[in-house]
């Protein structure tokens, strides 16, 4: 007992300098700051976690014989996308932009501030999303290896080419759509649109799958194999927009709150949006439609979910559900085969949503020369990401061929380029992976 007290002592002695020494660096470092900081590295998990949504909704829409295959399509592409934009992209994204049009420096960046580590970092999870929505757009016919190369290109020089000119530069040497004065608070266009356009280059060179369009023009349903994936996944890329909007709160998080009630009203109304859609068109209640449209809200709200009033962030999205499904018959007019809807979630509710700023500024509705900014933005970014990828996957397709055989379809991509299924038990007759 009494060694007890003495040591009861010694430690009163010891614990207040330790303690006061404590609360000197608490005070040096700015509690705001470090608030920020943790804030940031928690979003990035979050968007980090929408790439696990991303593969449970892709991987839901296909059908078993090729669930490997586009889930290990989501995992490379965000090993092998950032690679390329921490190499090549982050510097032409936000490196020195005298002429307006790319960065020159911070190439291979290696930052030691928290800071600075933080906004590559954050980053990062943009470029991979990008890279990403490209996946399940061309699944079940897209050789993996041609794949993961233009994702590649993607993340290294369409998407941040485009970034610097929306995102880049500071002072007087601004991208020259920021100089314009286009404004896309967390990538409806420069992620998702970019995202979206790149997808429909791949689509076009690669053609639609097998089965797909009859000779005389009519659409064959593909069902995807696990619906109750899709609708998990859903639910996190919901969860997950939060970081992905909520990063780019102001230093003072005076927005913060604003930011994110108008993503989940983006959400909601992007729900309401499919299911009214469905209800005019008699379509039927499509749970894939009506997920579908859930995401289309939450990309209608991205460029505006700072500066739209909330009732107009949830306009905007139900406008954004009825487009994912509306949008998605127009491309099955022309053939185009989007096997999860991309192009529509991304790319048409991407370029809807940075109008839809333009036109609901909160206190500045209407504005025409504000409209016209992001009216040039949305065009830049079809042109310039369409475009692009159209030459690089032709390019690709002219050195490596991008479409796998027929029979390798037919069997199914994961036994094919992977050998290895997902679902071994339903295997009823085993094929050799080399035949």
């Amino acid at each position: 007992m009494r060694n007890i007290i003495i040591l009861a002592s010694v430690l009163s002695l010891t614990l207040p300098s330790l303690t006061s020494a404590q609360e000197l660096d608490v005070q040096a470092a700015d509690p705001l700051q470090v608030l920020s900081y943790i804030w940031i590295a928690i979003c990035c998990a979050m968007i980090l976690i929408m790439q696990a949504g991303f593969l449970l909704v892709e991987g839901g829409m296909v059908r078993s014989k090729n669930a490997v295959n586009v889930i290990l399509k989501n995992f490379t592409d965000v090993g092998l996308g950032t690679v390329g934009y921490w190499v090549f992209g982050f510097g032409l994204m936000f490196g020195a932009n005298e002429s307006g049009w790319f960065g020159t420096s911070s190439f291979f960046p290696a930052y030691e501030t928290t800071g600075e580590s933080l906004n590559l970092l954050y980053q990062m999870m943009f470029a991979a999303t990008a890279a990403t929505i490209m996946s399940g757009a061309v699944a079940e016919r897209f050789s993996f290896l041609p794949y993961i190369i233009g994702a590649f290109l993607v993340t290294s020089v369409i998407y941040p080419v485009f970034g610097s000119w929306a995102w880049g530069g500071s002072g007087d040497n601004l991208g020259w759509l920021r100089d314009l004065g286009f404004v896309d608070f967390a990538g409806a266009t420069v992620v998702h649109s970019v995202g979206g356009w790149c997808a429909l280059g791949a689509l076009i060179i690669i053609g639609p799958r097998t089965g797909r369009f009859s000779r005389k023009g009519d659409v064959h349903k593909i069902s995807g194999h696990s619906l109750p994936f899709v609708a998990l996944g859903g639910f996190i890329l919901w969860f997950g927009w939060f970081g992905f909007n909520g990063g780019s709160v102001n230093s003072d998080f005076s927005n913060l709150g604003k930011i994110l009630l108008n993503t989940h009203l983006g959400a909601i109304g992007g729900i309401c949006g499919a299911l009214a859609w469905l209800v005019i068109t008699k379509r039927g209640f499509y749970m894939t439609m009506i997920v579908n449209g859930c995401l289309g809200g939450l990309v209608s709200v991205t460029a505006g979910a700072d500066a739209l009033a909330p009732g107009m962030a949830f306009f905007a999205a139900l406008i954004g559900g009825a487009l994912v499904v509306s949008s998605a018959e127009v491309l099955n007019r022309f053939r185009i085969d989007d096997a999860v809807g991309a192009v529509s979630v991304h790319g048409f509710c991407g370029a809807w949503g940075t109008l839809a700023i333009g036109l609901f500024y909160q206190g500045d509705m209407f504005n025409v020369e504000r409209i016209m900014a992001q009216v040039i933005g949305i065009v830049a970014a079809l042109v310039w990401a369409l475009g692009a990828s159209l030459i690089v996957f032709a390019g690709l397709n002219k050195v490596m061929k991008l479409r796998v055989s027929t029979k390798m379809e037919q069997r199914g991509l994961d036994i094919s380029e992977h050998k290895e299924v997902g679902y071994s038990d339903f295997v009823i007759t085993h094929i050799k992976a080399d035949q």
